[in-house]
């Protein structure tokens, strides 16, 4: 397969960016824990701006804190400020897990956040039942895909145990599974993940569960402090016991291999899961594990997915599409859409990753929605598929939108739309192949140069001597016609 060319524009800065920051990624997975509580080391200006994300997007109160780092401290130490934040949310809220992320402004300043912790055990040792998961993810490097996968990797280094060789508990728990669910995942994707294993009769453990946490209910208390729903503590600590592990998203390869490596787990990785090959692979991947067969429903959900692609594949069959998003959903986009036939006429990232490479597509921008757009212009583009901030370069290509990614503030219900599966993978294809034809006008009819006003011969000769330039008189002599 040729390898796809990574291309690094010499730009200054950055014009109508498009990543999200790490920090925002790594507070993302504590978002999908429960009762836990992302802690921001920086000022408060980097908090309210993560927050303000994702409340646009996930349209829900959300639980973030902040050691609100002044310029005083900037300077002089803020080591104070993280041993007290910590001091206080235990005392107030008495929350499971704590998820202490770093932003640019710590990262700049050189804070150790594992020294502040110790210095928090050793000053508090009453809050020893409190879980504190130091993650460095600062906002100047990398994307939101990138520090959620730091989080993960974070997490399972803190809370899941290792398992000592002459004690091996890989297996234990025959009917329970791990999944590592990627930041190109929504809640919707979750939910749908969850009830495929289920119809194998599996349980799963996925790290992190947004799809319980962030998919939208009402809820009878009015007012949490702490995240409700997502992954249990205590079933991240059991996840050495399960019988195997899911990978979905390349980013999340070191976090499997570490996962790997404490507990003995088997894992089987994937790319994605959107399109028939990615769906078939997974599906056969639950069979294997489970001894079951696949389910009469799986079966039948396969076959819309298929006439599905028959019907839509006129639609999408060379059809021009621009493409910017975090490395892997872009992957899993790649190969569905030229998989039906599309062409990526320009594909953007806004952050380097190795996946990147392996992308049937000639090449791969590391860089802005501005290089987007210049080259879906040049190339002609008819469709985009980018999340909220690409709405007006849409504006300004005179193209439609599909919103895909983190955020979406301006499409009601786009975090909890469906990507994965068989079931998502037919309503993606019918969105897209709406918005290609929704810019098809009707041909206007053709009328030949031949053709008269009235249709008898001498309406036929005086209109072709009138194209010549003569008389209609005489027309047939300098056509050649004989009356």
């Amino acid at each position: 397969m040729k390898m796809a060319k990574i291309i690094n524009p010499k730009k200054a800065l950055a014009v109508n960016p498009l990543k999200v920051s790490q920090t925002v990624g790594a507070s993302l997975v504590f978002l999908g824990l429960r009762r836990s509580l992302p802690l921001m080391h920086g000022s408060q200006g980097c908090t309210a701006f993560g927050k303000v994300f994702f409340v646009r997007h996930f349209r829900e109160p959300i639980p973030l804190q902040t050691t609100a780092m002044d310029q005083v401290s900037t300077i002089m130490g803020a080591d104070e400020n993280v041993v007290e934040a910590l001091r206080t949310l235990c005392e107030k809220t008495s929350p499971d897990i704590i998820g202490l992320v770093t932003t640019g402004l710590a990262e700049t300043q050189g804070t150790d956040i594992r020294r502040n912790l110790n210095d928090f055990r050793s000053a508090y040792p009453e809050f020893a039942h409190v879980a504190v998961v130091p993650v460095n993810s600062p906002d100047y490097v990398g994307c939101l895909e990138s520090g959620y996968a730091l989080a993960i990797e974070a997490l399972i280094e803190t809370l899941v145990p290792v398992s000592e060789p002459e004690r091996q508990t890989a297996g234990k728990r025959p009917k329970q599974v791990n999944v590592l669910a990627s930041a190109m995942l929504t809640p919707g994707d979750i939910e749908a993940i969850r009830e495929w294993t289920e119809a194998f009769g599996l349980y799963a453990i996925v790290l992190p569960d947004i799809g319980d946490s962030l998919d939208g209910h009402l809820i009878e208390a009015e007012y949490s402090a702490l995240t409700i729903g997502g992954t249990p503590r205590p079933e991240i600590e059991s996840m050495g016991e399960s019988v195997a592990t899911l990978v979905i998203g390349p980013s999340l390869d070191k976090a499997a291999a570490i996962l790997k490596t404490r507990t003995g787990v088997p894992d089987y990785r994937f790319a994605g899961l959107m399109g028939l090959d990615d769906c078939d692979a997974f599906t056969q991947a639950l069979a294997d594990i489970s001894g079951k067969p696949v389910p009469a429903k799986v079966e039948r959900h396969r076959a819309q997915l298929q006439d599905a692609m028959v019907d839509c594949h006129f639609s999408l069959g060379f059809a021009r599409v621009a493409l910017a998003a975090d490395p892997d959903l872009l992957g899993m986009l790649v190969r569905f859409l030229t998989g039906m036939g599309a062409e990526m006429v320009s594909v953007v990232s806004p952050a380097k990753a190795e996946s990147l490479a392996s992308l049937p597509t000639p090449d791969v921008i590391v860089g802005d929605l501005e290089d987007l757009e210049k080259q879906a212009s040049a190339s002609r583009a008819q469709l985009l598929i980018a999340n909220s901030h690409a709405a007006e370069t849409a504006r300004r290509l005179g193209l439609p939108l599909l919103r895909a990614g983190f955020p979406q503030y301006d499409h009601v219900g786009g975090y909890a739309r469906t990507w994965v599966g068989y079931r998502g993978t037919r309503q993606a294809l019918f969105d897209l192949a709406n918005l290609m034809q929704s810019q098809h006008h009707e041909l206007e009819p053709y009328r030949s140069l031949y053709w008269a006003e009235s249709r008898d011969d001498v309406g036929v000769e005086q209109h072709l001597g009138q194209r010549q330039g003569q008389p209609g008189v005489d027309a047939p002599a300098a056509t050649g016609l004989v009356h």
